[in-house]
This record gives structure tokens, sequence and C-alpha cells, in this order.
């Protein structure tokens, strides 16, 4: 079977998809001040911040490929596990005497019931820990675009904000894309 996909991304992460529209919704654009937009660009002016922000975009790209890896990691273990004990329980059934069979065939199942949810409980703490890794990541992510300056961003864990985050990013990241195209000509 395949393996489990990949838990959703916890709420927090600040990049997101880049839909259509720099802001998709009116409480963003209000947000978005004009002094925001003047103070973006003056940071934006020497490109350390595009290179700022390519470098975030790196490492977190590393990180979820490295958590998902972890996790690929932990399905497959749990798949041996239970491929060892099915071939376990193959054997002694068949080494086993038909007066026996109700009571090996009982605890088998006590057995594989016990196995399930160990592996259920593996499962739900390795995605609470992805899901703890990718908050500090934003976590990160907050605290290095404030300390550089960027307007907008600070620590947050404000559903707005962070949406104000994510698509003060999204204009970074095309305006970054512009300054490449128009540096090729």
């Amino acid at each position: 079977p395949p393996p489990p996909p990949f838990p959703p991304p916890p709420p927090l992460r600040l990049w997101g998809g880049g839909g259509a529209s720099f802001f998709p919704c009116s409480s963003s654009q209000q947000r978005l001040t004009y002094e925001m937009l003047s103070n973006l660009a003056l940071v934006l002016i020497d490109g350390t911040v595009f290179e700022i922000v390519q470098g975030l975009l790196e490492i977190q790209h590393l990180t979820e490929k490295n958590l998902y890896n972890q996790r690929l990691k932990l399905h497959s273990e749990h798949r041996a596990l239970k491929q060892e004990l099915l071939r376990k329980h193959k054997e002694s059934l068949q080494g086993c005497k038909s007066h026996n069979l109700a009571v090996l065939r009982a605890a088998q199942q006590r057995e594989l019931e016990a196995l399930e949810q160990r592996v259920k409980h593996e499962q739900k703490m390795m995605d609470e820990k992805i899901v703890l890794e990718l908050d500090q990541k934003v976590i990160d992510q907050q605290n290095t675009l404030e300390k550089a300056g960027v307007p907008g961003f600070y620590i947050t864990t404000n559903p707005k904000e962070l949406t104000l985050q994510m698509n003060l990013l999204d204009l970074i990241l095309k305006m970054q894309q512009r300054s490449a195209q128009s540096g090729n000509r």
C-alpha cells in the first residue's frame, strides 16, 4: 500500500500558495498601508532582503524534505514490523496443534492490535513533532525578517497577521523574479 499522505501543513507556515492576486482578502489590502509599502521598497533596494528570503525558502524546503523523509522512514519501519509479525504468526499457525488453534489466534489478534496501537501512537507523535518543528521554522523566519527590518514582520500566531506576512513574502518573491528578469535583459 502507498505510504500515508504527509500531514497537512500547520496553520503557521509563512510560505503559502501564491494565488493569482497578492492580496486575496480585503483585510490584507487594508492592513498593507502606503507607509508599509514605502518602507518595504526601501529595505529591498540593496537586494539583501531578497537574499535573506531566498535563504529562508531554501532552509524551509530542506526542512520539509527532511521531515517528510523521517515520516517515510517511520512508515517503512512500521510496515516491516507488521510484515515480520504476520510472518511469525503464519509460522506459529503452521506448527500449532488443532486444539490450541483458537487460543493461538486470539493471542495473535491481541499482539497485532497492540502493534497497531503502537504504530498509531508513534505516527501521531511524529506528526506532532513535524508540526512543532515547522511552527518553530515560522518563528525563526519571522524573527529573521524582523531583524532585517522588513516591515510587517514580527513573531505572531495571529492568522490575519500571518496572512499579511505571507502576502508580503509573495510580493517580495515576485519583485525578486521581476528584478532578475529585468537584469537579464
